[in-house]
């Protein structure tokens, strides 16, 4: 092995004495083969039989990892790894350690992560569950591109190669199987130079059971996207229920909506002022979290945020919050008045609530509107101090 190596071939390891050696052997003759200075590194998880015993007879180093999970030990091999290239690949023999050089042939053009695409390259019969390849991985690829508009085509593929230094640089975290996912989506974010090369998948080498989990692993991917998405998870919907809700409120205000022989009046007027009011909250928890992950680190920085916050700061926030409070104010003295001229006796439901639920939701947005501008600024002074 090469004392300052090119390139790291990364396996994460747990209990993998049937196949880890295997795989060594296959990565130590791809780098003889094409002449590449590099070195085999075993990131192991807390393996129990045979593993580190095959994998260091090989000639591979192995780097032990306390903290469980596949992105854990992934984690903790990319901080151990010597090579300026890292190609991580699972260590069960489904990946082909022999055929790299597409991958290092685009990390020396200067791309910082280079995708293996499994569909573009072929998946052995018996290779990749049936949920997998029809479901799990196609859905949960399609949502990332369109969450994140990445032009990968096979997000969870396992055999990747990417430039050390760019990959600690964007601070993974994750500690599941969702670390795939977070590899991908963080490089995206942090506008690093991403490729894809065709490549294959071949039947699991371990006569025991996968340590994926579909549905929980799934969610966790899926979890995982949302999280780093807020304006999928809380914009957007936030949006159409705001949108659906004024439009209804404004016509049910005005009138009751006649469908054929259906009757649309106060009833409905209610439900459709409480979408308004979620998804005013459901844009507050989008500005907040969106704040929030900006001033953690967590997301980019965002130029739409700073115009934002520019234009609504916590002053115009009040101010805007107050006029909404004295709206509500308003209509609520009014419909005070409506009652106290039929001497606080009964009303007309289908007159009076006209007034007095437009002025409950203009109360309400009004008090949301002033705290959630306090909020921001206290998610402000984060930045302010230094985090």
């Amino acid at each position: 092995m090469a004392e300052k190596p090119e390139l790291t071939i990364l396996m994460p390891c747990l209990n993998e004495e049937e196949t880890i050696g295997i795989c060594i052997r296959k990565a130590i003759s791809f780098l003889k083969e094409h002449k590449v200075a590099g070195e085999v590194l075993i990131a192991d998880n807390g393996s129990t039989d045979q593993s580190r015993e095959i994998a260091r007879k090989l000639g591979a180093r192995v780097v032990d990892v306390k903290e469980k999970g596949y992105g854990s030990a992934l984690r903790g091999g990319i901080k151990a790894a010597r090579g300026e290239f890292i190609i991580m690949g699972d260590s069960d023999d489904s990946y082909d350690f022999l055929h790299l050089m597409p991958f290092v042939e685009k990390l020396r053009e200067g791309y910082d992560l280079v995708m293996g695409n499994r569909f573009k390259g072929g998946i052995a019969k018996g290779a990749m569950p049936f949920l997998h390849r029809y479901l799990g991985n196609p859905v949960l690829t399609f949502i990332g591109k369109m969450f994140f508009h990445i032009d990968i085509g096979d997000f969870h593929c396992g055999l990747r190669g990417f430039r050390r230094e760019s990959i600690l640089d964007i601070g993974l975290n994750t500690p599941g199987m969702e670390f795939a996912s977070e590899m991908v989506v963080k490089s995206a974010l942090n506008g690093l130079k991403m490729a894809e090369v065709p490549t294959t998948l071949s039947p699991d080498g371990r006569s025991r059971p996968p340590h994926l989990n579909t549905w929980r692993d799934g969610w966790r991917h899926l979890r995982f996207l949302l999280i780093y998405s807020p304006r999928w998870l809380f914009f957007y919907p936030g949006l159409l229920f705001m949108l659906l809700g004024s439009i209804f409120s404004i016509l049910l205000i005005i009138d009751p909506i006649y469908l054929n022989d259906v009757r649309l009046d106060i009833h409905t007027l209610l439900y459709a002022a409480g979408s308004v009011i979620i998804g005013f909250q459901l844009f507050s928890f989008y500005l907040l979290s969106k704040t929030y992950g900006v001033q953690a680190g967590l997301l980019p920085e965002s130029a739409r945020l700073k115009r934002f916050e520019k234009i609504f700061s916590l002053e115009r926030s009040i101010a805007a919050g107050l006029l909404l409070l004295l709206t509500g104010l308003g209509l609520s003295v009014w419909s005070y008045l409506i009652w106290q001229n039929a001497d606080y006796g009964d009303l007309a439901p289908s007159h009076t609530l006209r007034i007095v639920i437009p002025g409950l939701i203009s109360a309400i947005l009004g008090i949301q509107v002033i705290f959630t501008g306090f909020f921001r600024s206290l998610l402000g002074l984060m930045r302010v101090g230094g985090k």
